[in-house]
């Protein structure tokens, strides 16, 4: 950004350091960003900070943490949040929304049809013998009915944008996606912070994923009750999402369980209550299928339930997602995602993936073990940022390592090139620099439609130069404003923050 003509602003010396930048191009405002770094150029590294020190003061309050596993000091942590949101426009939006409604469609289809008929697998499109030894096949599922024949009812699709801006889809998270909660978390915190600026900006409102989401649960029961008794399984307090847990729990009103509160009779579950059983007919389980059931899975897991499966089985409970789920998110089965699209829906793909190596391939061992100081190397089923190397940033010890890791076990390791992730400004000190981002869309599969939470959770790689997004990696999250197409829906926002200022914002 030209130094001249901003001479106080905290974008002075913003550089975009030939990335693609979300909120300018050559050394100006993007259309859709305009407004907002018009407002941000008039404040002072002042003024900005005592939004800051508002901010933390409000994540304190509410307790809005994480838990990182192994570390020293301490395992739960404040979760870091940068005030300078990302803004998509509608027609961007628009684009996202198709094509991660389009995959997560074709998902529930390879995955019904992996554990019936296998078709996909018959036609050749996808090797059997990858999707059968994949590590989360169930195959003693093979033949279950899930309500409404659906696998995934809540996808994170990671989407990340390349050097020329192309959103391209990095993994889909079909097991137990976490960080909802932190994208509305940061909402009504910026509704709080900057309320004269969320108000003038025409932001969709995400207010109502809780409601959609309960409702969707609510349609998993097969029963007669007209108020059938939806829980969330949680691992406990020491699982690194149990924030998150306890707060859907909460927004949706329903009860937050341990395995330990929960036991099966004739194959099917009951709640201990302090007035006696009460029957549990759908489950939003936390828990990895690994732990859902000793009598089935680990036999040493206390997380769980034992009988959970039977019950599942016998169709007197539903549990979202369902059980299996993981072979749809194994990173070896990513790079056929497309395949199943055209094979199921007979569409084209509408959003890109990024090009993999996949390590049970002759072909493609030999480039990752030949390059592996040049790609991103990933495990199969890891994920957090665990068990992955970014090539061209590692040391030579540790590409020994990782080349030692493919060669003993290849089908558990994909390797891609490193993509230039694109950036976005974000507060240090006194300015604002560019930081590498991804974006987390959360699709909510129902009875009778799919329905995507307008934006998601930007993640944040707040370390200069890393490319890990993780919270568990030193990574912070920021807000996504989907925009408007025009001022039709106004009053909607107006609304809401009207609602907020009554809850105690204020007003700047």
């Amino acid at each position: 950004m030209a130094e001249s003509d901003t001479a106080l602003s905290l974008f002075s010396g913003y550089s975009e350091d030939g990335f693609f930048d979300e909120a300018f191009a050559d050394g100006a405002a993007r259309a859709h960003y305009a407004g907002l770094v018009n407002r941000l150029s008039e404040m002072t590294a002042e003024e900005f900070h005592a939004r800051c020190e508002l901010a933390d003061l409000t994540l304190v309050h509410q307790g809005i943490t994480f838990t990182v596993y192994g570390s020293d000091q301490g395992i739960e942590k404040p979760f870091p949040v940068d005030l300078v949101p990302r803004i998509v426009p509608a027609s961007e939006w628009d684009h996202i929304e198709d094509g991660l409604v389009q995959r997560v469609k074709a998902l529930n289809h390879f995955l019904y049809d992996v554990y019936h008929d296998q078709e996909i697998l018959r036609a050749g499109i996808i090797p059997t013998e990858l999707v059968v030894k994949a590590s989360n096949f169930r195959r003693e599922f093979t033949g279950a009915q899930p309500p409404h024949d659906i696998y995934v009812h809540i996808c994170g699709t990671d989407l990340i944008r390349d050097d020329k801006g192309t959103y391209c889809v990095l993994e889909d998270n079909c097991r137990t996606p976490s960080g909802v909660s932190y994208m509305l978390e940061n909402r009504l915190l910026m509704m709080k912070v900057f309320p004269s600026l969320f108000k003038d900006s025409k932001v969709r409102p995400i207010g109502d994923y809780a409601a959609q989401l309960i409702t969707n649960l609510r349609e998993l029961y097969q029963g007669n009750d007209s108020d059938p008794n939806v829980v969330l399984l949680t691992p406990g307090v020491f699982n690194s999402a149990y924030f998150e847990h306890a707060f859907l729990a909460q927004q949706m009103g329903i009860e937050l369980v341990e395995g330990r509160d929960l036991f099966t009779d004739d194959n099917f579950v009951y709640m201990k209550t302090t007035k006696g059983k009460k029957r549990v007919d759908v489950i939003y389980r936390r828990v990895d299928d690994d732990f859902l059931d000793p009598l089935t899975f680990r036999p040493e897991s206390v997380l769980g339930c034992a009988g959970l499966v039977n019950a599942y089985r016998a169709g007197n409970v539903a549990i979202a997602n369902g059980i299996g789920t993981g072979v749809a998110d194994d990173k070896a089965v990513y790079p056929y995602v497309h395949d199943m699209i055209r094979f199921y829906l007979n569409e084209e793909p509408i959003l890109a993936q990024v090009p993999t190596y996949v390590g049970w391939r002759e072909d493609d061992l030999n480039e990752m073990l030949t390059r592996t100081g040049e790609l991103v190397i990933k495990a199969a089923n890891e994920s957090g940022g665990y068990g992955m190397l970014i090539g061209p940033q590692a040391t030579n010890d540790e590409i020994d390592e990782f080349r030692k890791r493919i060669r003993e076990n290849p089908r558990n390791y994909i390797g891609q090139p490193l993509i230039g992730l694109s950036r976005s400004p974000c507060f240090f000190g006194d300015h604002f620099e560019g930081r590498h981002i991804d974006l987390r869309p959360y699709i909510l599969v129902g009875k009778d439609k799919v329905t995507v939470t307008p934006g998601g959770l930007t993640r944040v790689a707040l370390r200069k130069g890393s490319y890990v997004v993780n919270s568990s990696q030193g990574g912070g999250s920021k807000d996504t404003w989907v925009l408007f197409e025009d001022a039709a829906h106004q009053s909607q926002m107006q609304s809401a923050v009207a609602q907020m200022q009554f809850q105690g914002g204020e007003n700047a």
